[in-house]
């Protein structure tokens, strides 16, 4: 027998967790974090698909199966909850039990099994705590339009980094809408037509209070958007959601003729039979609201209770928060990092100054991507722009849109090696040019600090004429530093093989 003492790692600073719990009105959510050294990570995640909407009848009625389902539901929740203390617990219920005239019979059972109250919060404070789910895992780029298209509920705020300016909750949602426009099944184009006309008449009262504002971003929270997301990118669309493709997925909705033969790639078996009323919600909201382009944020209705209860969290600067997390998980060398990312921003105010680079977060991207390139090293040297690339996919980024972290994802996967134009294929052409501009940034910075050392390059010049590069050295230099003149030589044919010109001099 082993008489050995068991080790015990002894944590710096105790860890706590936190639930939170959306009794929505098409799914119920439960999402569970442990907050650890001013950090929150996600350890668990239930949804199940209730549809207590769908049980509603004319007088508001939940029917017994509904109410069935949704205790069914929380039995499963309940056991997860009773690890966590009561004190991080939060339950809310919305719109269909704000709606449901026999909402209490529901709650006094629900309590019962989950041991904690359940709070039915109206549609103005679900719409403001959404905004806080959207602001705590998004970066403040001035005004921003926030939409979460629920089962009953549309939830429509404009707000400034943590603050909430104008909330609106509209009694229409993809359950509800589908029991009124597809209940029998068949997708038309008359059915479409009226479920727009109808969002775009209960979104009338309001579309004044928020065209007012000028917002300099559109974040889709969760359900409909995220779908939509899910299909551009399943069929090689690397972009933001756009009323074009509304449209398009419009169309191919109504070619499929009803919901039972509802076939669209990159669409899951779980959100067919409320795609397209969600589809038609949305877009009215475009129509209506004039919004070009939609961003899928990373958080709603539970992270913003989770964050919620986190009074000591600091919302500030989520990106330096992320990008500081993720180099220090990854065991990226801090001090090379920064190096690139200096270079990089040298070159990057030269490229700026002329050519209008406005299309994407350009700056940020190009930050994150020099700050992250290495974060495939701890696994291997050879192909680690691959490894990270694989990361940068899988791994949550607080404070980035998906499209901000697909264009670091490919930045980083394009620093080194060969270049190969298909990994740019996916985004629409005017931001498949920024990409080429800022990968050509990146790999010069990294090439130019291969020997890691400070205070070795001199005063630079570049000059960017469309394809053709030019580095420029001071007289003599390379000649004085053989092995960046060797790198550079291999660069410009790197270029060369993908039709880019790059002369160093």
């Amino acid at each position: 027998m082993n008489s050995e003492s068991p080790v015990v790692i002894q944590l710096s600073q105790p860890e706590q967790l936190y639930a939170a719990v959306d009794l929505g009105s098409n799914s119920f959510h439960m999402v569970i974090v442990r907050v650890s050294a001013g950090s929150v990570h996600i350890i668990g995640k239930v949804k199940q698909k209730v549809r207590l909407a769908a049980g509603l009848d004319e007088n508001m009625c939940l029917d017994q199966a509904a109410l069935e389902r949704g205790w069914q539901c929380l039995e499963v929740f309940a056991e997860r909850l009773q690890d966590i203390p009561l004190a991080n617990i939060k339950v809310v219920g919305t719109a269909t039990l704000r709606l449901a005239s026999n909402a209490n019979e529901f709650i006094k059972k629900a309590n019962k099994i989950l041991k904690h109250k359940i709070q039915v919060i109206p549609g103005e404070e679900e719409a403001r705590q959404i905004y806080l789910g959207v602001a705590y895992t998004s970066a403040n780029q001035g005004n921003s339009l926030v939409i979460d298209i629920g089962g009953a509920s549309t939830e429509v705020i404009v707000g400034n980094d943590m603050t909430p300016i104008e909330l609106a909750s509209l009694n229409m949602g993809c359950v509800t809408f589908k029991e009124r426009f597809f209940s029998d099944g068949l997708i038309t184009d008359s059915a479409f037509s009226l479920a727009i006309a109808e969002a775009k008449s209960l979104l009338a009262p309001v579309v004044k209070n928020f065209t007012q504002f000028k917002w300099q971003q559109c974040l889709g929270a969760s359900g409909t958007p995220q779908a939509i997301v899910e299909i551009l990118i399943t069929q090689g669309i690397s972009d933001a959601i756009r009323l074009s493709y509304l449209h398009n997925l419009q169309q191919q909705c109504i070619d499929c003729i009803s919901i039972d033969q509802l076939d669209i790639e990159g669409l899951s078996e779980s959100r067919r039979s409320i795609f397209p009323s969600g589809l038609a919600i949305l877009i009215a909201l475009f129509e209506e609201l004039g919004i070009s382009h939609m961003q899928i944020s990373t958080g709603a209705l539970r992270e913003g209770l989770i964050y919620g209860m986190l009074d000591n969290m600091q919302a500030n600067d989520r990106r330096a928060t992320t990008l500081e997390q993720m180099m220090q998980q990854f065991h990226v060398d801090v001090e090379h990092a920064n190096r690139v990312k200096n270079l990089a921003l040298q070159f990057y105010k030269q490229v700026r100054a002329q050519i209008d680079i406005d299309i994407l977060d350009c700056k940020a991207a190009l930050i994150a991507a020099c700050l992250l390139h290495e974060t495939g090293l701890h696994i291997e040297y050879k192909q680690h722009h691959m490894h990270a690339a694989y990361i940068l996919a899988h791994v949550p980024m607080v404070g980035y849109t998906h499209q901000l972290q697909s264009a670091i994802r490919v930045l980083v996967l394009s620093h080194r090696s060969d270049i190969e134009l298909k990994h740019f294929e996916p985004f629409q052409p005017q931001l498949r040019v920024v990409l080429i501009l800022l990968v050509r940034i990146i790999r010069l910075a990294c090439l130019l600090s291969i020997r890691r050392k400070d205070k070795l390059l001199p005063n630079i010049e570049l000059v960017v004429s469309d394809d053709s590069w030019s580095v420029n050295f001071p007289a003599g230099w390379l000649k004085e530093h053989p092995l960046i003149d060797a790198e550079l030589a291999n660069e410009k044919w790197q270029q060369h093989k993908v039709g880019w010109k790059l002369e160093c001099q």
